[in-house]
């Protein structure tokens, strides 16, 4: 089979789409699959590696390679797959399949599934729909308000208001939420980036000043007290939820650098909750997941409050994170499905959704 891990990526997650494709490609069966590695730059230049180098792309240092071939993913259905632009000739790569690793806009959101749509090529993950509905944080909470599952309270903040009157928006948010502290997330980014806690009113009008510059919409959140716990989510039309795992950061909250750097973050497989809290959650993930269209994956975000126990909906990560120190995973290891065979099964997925 022909697969194409695709990386990198313009987003500011670019560097995890890295880790994570390092990850994949030492896990990948190779005699099941014939590899081929095409990393995108911060700038959107698309390159073929012809050597698949997981240590050269963990460490970046795969742009810096003299051998990088510029490549093109055109949506015609004949070429279906790349187009290599080698000096002096062209070189069609015919696919089978794509992994897009790629974290965030660009990659998350369902631009690249529409490419591949087009392109009639099956891929891992979710489709179009359900990438760009997961990926704005916004439309992900009208979703799950019509599945009943609790989640945090919220007041959904544009830039145009701000920019008009951003004392009123900040006064709004405030009396909305009715008390701090409160978060402050941009809409459309991923792995905690731009994300605040506001624990006043100046630190929420600073919060929204800064997230703005990275979204047009933002939302302000209520405080959930609680334990933070994730559910891997693994299938097409009948999917499977995975035990839960608590993260116990050491920082404030779950950054993005307590996400990818600081490695002193706790997991917990299974969470520190109780067995009713546990499926609880494993049930909510599965409502969350269907009710927004997802196919072959997600990790669904939790919190459980500490006074009361209440199971509380944070958010879902359409293509999350396959780092070494991931919770994905993770999860489905303690499952007693091994990596190289997760990795199996969501190509499996893609090839069934794609073909029915």
């Amino acid at each position: 089979m022909k697969l194409a891990v695709i990386f990198g990526g313009i987003s500011s997650e670019h560097d995890i789409s890295c880790l994570s494709a390092a990850s994949i490609l030492r896990n990948l069966d190779k005699s099941k699959y014939e590899i081929h590695a095409v990393g995108i730059t911060r700038e959107g230049k698309w390159y073929y590696l012809p050597e698949c180098d997981a240590d050269a792309i963990e460490s970046g240092a795969w742009e810096n390679r003299n051998d990088l071939v510029p490549a093109l993913l055109p949506p015609d259905r004949s070429i279906h797959g790349l187009v290599l632009l080698r000096e002096g000739e062209t070189e069609f790569v015919r696919l089978d399949c794509v992994f897009p690793v790629l974290h965030g806009v660009g990659g998350e959101d369902g631009t690249m599934q529409g490419v591949l749509e087009l392109a009639g090529i099956p891929y891992v993950g979710c489709g179009v729909a359900a990438s760009a509905n997961t990926m704005d944080k916004s439309l992900t909470k009208k979703v799950v308000e019509g599945t009943g599952v609790r989640q945090a309270r919220y007041y959904l903040a544009l830039a145009c208001d701000f920019a008009c009157n951003p004392e009123g928006v900040v006064r709004t948010a405030a009396e909305q939420l009715g008390s701090f502290p409160v978060f402050v997330k941009p809409c459309s980014q991923g792995s905690s980036v731009g994300v605040a806690k506001a624990n006043n009113m100046l630190e929420l009008a600073e919060g929204l000043t800064e997230a703005f510059r990275m979204d047009s919409k933002v939302l302000v959140e209520e405080f959930i007290d609680g334990h933070e716990v994730e559910c891997a989510v693994l299938g097409n039309e009948h999917p499977q939820a995975s035990t839960v795992g608590e993260i116990a950061p050491t920082q404030e909250f779950y950054t993005f650098d307590a996400k990818y750097k600081d490695e002193s973050s706790r997991l917990y497989i299974p969470a520190h909750i109780t067995g009713e809290q546990l499926e609880t959650v494993r049930q909510d993930a599965l409502r969350v997941y269907t009710a927004l269209g997802c196919r072959g994956l997600s990790r669904v975000d939790f919190f459980v409050t500490h006074d009361g126990g209440e199971v509380v909906f944070n958010e879902l990560n359409a293509i999350p994170g396959f780092t070494s120190i991931s919770m994905y995973p993770k999860l489905f290891d303690y499952e007693g499905i091994r990596y190289p065979e997760l990795l199996d099964r969501l190509i499996s997925l893609a090839l069934e959704e794609h073909h029915g």
